[in-house]
């Protein structure tokens, strides 16, 4: 049985996914109204499927008024951005500011250090939807490697690399954590900034070298016969023999060696914020 609609929120989350699961107790806890849509409204949320080749109004009924509308789910190419802000205004009025969560990856020109400012792949999908967004007034955050929760870092190694080889290719890495990323919503809830697209990282950039040689140290004491564990320990090896075949005296690697970097203190100083999470754990 669905649970009865409110009329007015301050904020809806559309696409309620990993996020939601550290915005919704912020939230609570600073008694900021919400509600929050599903696909199949599972956990008493709202069922909402945007279909972009749709034009009913219809689904939008189900859903509240709010100040702020947060999407979470990508939107991509031309159109998809129009087509869902205007078909929610037809409904709720023109009194709401949109947010997209987006990727920091459209910032993926070798170029040193890349703000918010900087030339990115206005060309990829998911940039053309954020920048169309963003001329009807909306905002967007392109965040760094997602952690926290059921992110861990750590066990994310052997998805990124199989081979010696293959961690040779792997240079810095940014990332933000989940809780940090619900502060960042609630920031631009709070303070509206129509039309900016911001970069949401920790403040760091990581040396992958660093955290592999990091990760494989915890699997030292645990069970070497353990699959996992052999991996990790067999990714520490390499990253050894690849500092001592590269002419690497210590770890990190200095951020300057690396072609593409991510400066992200404009948010955290524009809305007198620091991350709460200031490094990988």
């Amino acid at each position: 049985m669905l649970r009865e609609k409110p009329h007015t929120v301050d904020l809806l989350i559309l696409g309620a996914g990993w996020t939601s699961t550290f915005l919704i107790p912020l939230l609570d806890a600073q008694k900021i109204p919400h509600a929050e849509t599903t696909t199949t409204g599972r956990d008493g949320t709202i069922p909402f499927k945007f279909e972009p080749d749709a034009g009913s109004e219809e689904p939008y009924r189900r859903l509240p008024s709010a100040k702020t509308v947060l999407v979470t789910f990508p939107l991509v190419g031309h159109g998809q951005s129009k087509i869902i802000s205007s078909l929610y205004r037809k409904v709720h009025g023109p009194e709401n500011h949109w947010v997209q969560l987006g990727s920091s990856g459209i910032f993926n020109q070798e170029c040193g250090w890349n703000t918010e400012d900087s030339v990115y792949d206005a060309s990829e999908a998911r940039a053309v939807a954020e920048d169309e967004l963003r001329g009807l007034g909306g905002e967007v955050l392109c965040l760094a490697g997602l952690y926290g929760g059921v992110r861990r870092p750590k066990e994310w190694i052997p998805r990124l690399a199989k081979s010696k080889a293959d961690v040779a290719k792997r240079t810095n890495v940014h990332f933000v954590h989940g809780e940090d990323v619900a502060r960042a919503v609630v920031a631009v809830h709070a303070r509206p900034t129509a039309g900016k697209r911001w970069i949401i990282a920790d403040m760091r950039t990581y040396d992958w070298y660093d955290l592999i040689l990091s990760f494989s140290a915890l699997a030292e004491g645990e069970d070497e016969d353990d699959a996992e564990v052999k991996k990790r320990l067999q990714f520490g090896r390499w990253v050894g023999e690849l500092m001592e075949e590269e002419g690497v005296r210590a770890l990190p690697r200095e951020a300057e060696s690396f072609t593409r970097r991510l400066d992200s203190r404009a948010f955290w100083k524009a809305h007198g914020l620091w991350p709460k999470h200031q490094r990988l754990a």
